[in-house]
């Protein structure tokens, strides 16, 4: 019989981080509209019509940057979203390898971690 990490706190942190998350999402991203679940990056908030060139290539390099904070914030969402599913169908806190407990120091690391030490990506 596996024992299963008692997950009660680790929900909790994953909940955390889940709000720590979609608040930083929102800082450069919208929600989409059609898909919930998906964020959409927005260009720089600043109200002015760029007035020369400078302007506008500061404009696009911000908005490539919020592009790629939106995508690297929106991954950890997705495995910490996964984490909290895994909780709710009793399965967390188990390699998806080779089904062993994952390690409780792993898992106080990063409460999403799908594999145990062996597996590491």
């Amino acid at each position: 019989i596996l024992m299963t990490p008692d997950p009660t706190p680790f929900k909790k942190k994953l909940l955390e981080e889940k709000d720590e998350l979609e608040s930083g999402l929102a800082t450069v991203a919208r929600k989409n509209p059609e898909n919930p679940k998906d964020w959409e990056p927005v260009p720089d908030a600043r109200e002015d019509i760029p007035a020369a060139r400078d302007d506008t290539a500061d404009k696009i390099e911000s908005f490539e940057e919020n592009i790629a904070i939106t995508r690297q914030l929106e991954a950890r969402l997705a495995e910490v979203r996964d984490a909290l599913e895994r909780i709710e169908n009793d399965s967390f806190g188990h390699c998806a390898v080779c089904g062993k407990t994952i390690e409780t120091e792993r898992l106080n690391a990063n409460p999403a971690a799908q594999t145990c030490k062996a597996h590491l990506k």
